[in-house]
């Protein structure tokens, strides 16, 4: 089986939609309530494109399994160096080494583009992903205490930072 790591098409919303709602529904990886639309979605999707951000899936078998994006850390200009990233896979897909080969190519697409720092912000308790940004040379940089509320309880946010150098 071949794993395939493309930029995302239009045709892949639905698989994304799927990975992000269930994302949603269960667990605190996001701290979003409500499933997305489709319509939703596609206006992601379409504002992602127009800012110049990147989607990329993971697809193995013409089925898209995992995605990964990132965009400015904050709206304001002089942030513009610096992107927050997100990756989400389908729940059977964890534990393969895709998120890493997500989470390289991401690293690699901001080289490129001139982007100084990635952040991700992780849910404390999440500490699976926390090692998993770890092995890829992100560092524990804040931890935000009860700055999220989901499923009945308050969630910690920890802040990592990976500072990208030149080649």
């Amino acid at each position: 089986m071949d794993l395939i790591i493309r930029s995302a098409a239009p045709k892949d919303l639905p698989f994304l939609l799927d990975i992000i709602n269930h994302a949603i529904l269960n667990t605190t990886a996001i701290y979003d309530y409500d499933p997305r639309t489709l319509d939703q979605q596609k206006a992601w999707f379409d504002q992602m494109f127009n800012d110049g951000m990147p989607v990329i899936v993971a697809e193995m078998e013409g089925v898209v399994i995992g995605y990964g994006s990132y965009t400015i850390f904050r709206p304001k200009i002089g942030y513009k160096f610096s992107v927050e990233h997100s990756i989400y896979l389908d729940e059977k897909s964890r534990g393969m080494g895709i998120g890493g080969k997500l989470l390289g190519s991401l690293i690699q697409r901001a080289k490129e583009s001139g982007i100084h720092t990635m952040i991700g912000g992780i849910d404390a308790a999440n500490r699976g992903s926390i090692e998993f940004h770890k092995k890829y040379g992100f560092v524990e940089k804040g931890y935000l205490k009860e700055v999220g509320f989901k499923f009945d309880q308050w969630l910690d946010l920890v802040f990592m930072q990976l500072l990208l150098e030149e080649d």
